[in-house]
């Protein structure tokens, strides 16, 4: 085999590759999310007590939306890098982990109907985020800086899951 044809080892994912690892799962994850969020709204979310601090529903959207393009190009920003970079495999899978906690937290709150497991998952959830943060920051420092306004909504959201799980018993 001649030189050439030889993928390096620390060659950087493809750029096609990497937009679709990328914005693909991202996309999913908030599909599925909304799956599971959408019907709940009108129906039994609307039956919940909430506290004074909840904001309108409207705001829901565009701020996740938001953020999740935030995420993917966090991501794709990590792919970017040689493949052997130490670091970068665990900081991609710690990406994934956070991003599968995401997705559950809709099932679990709206879709299990259950504030105290939506609890569970978005404090995982949070913590799994840290993870990510400290794992993006020494191999790309904007990347780990995308995910901070992600990390600051969780930390809303949780206090708000909190809030609502105290409130309707």
């Amino acid at each position: 085999m001649h030189p050439s044809e030889a993928a390096l080892p620390d060659s950087p994912t493809p750029p096609l590759q990497r937009f679709l690892i990328a914005v693909l799962p991202v996309a999913a994850a908030s599909v599925l999310g909304s799956v599971a969020t959408m019907p709940n709204i009108p129906t039994w979310y609307a039956t919940l007590a909430k506290p004074g601090f909840t904001p309108p529903n409207w705001v829901f959207g565009p701020v996740w939306t938001l953020l999740y393009a935030m995420m993917a190009y966090a991501l794709w920003r990590i792919l970017a890098l040689p493949k052997d970079r130490p670091g970068r495999r665990g900081a991609v899978a710690a990406f994934f982990v956070q991003l599968a906690l995401n997705a559950l937290w809709s099932w679990a709150f709206f879709g299990a109907h259950s504030p105290l497991a939506g609890l569970v998952v978005i404090l995982a959830l949070l913590v799994a985020i840290v993870a990510t943060i400290r794992a993006f920051l020494p191999l790309d420092r904007a990347a780990a800086l995308l995910l901070v306004p992600y990390l600051a909504w969780v930390a809303y959201a949780t206090a708000l899951n909190a809030a609502v799980w105290r409130l309707n018993p």
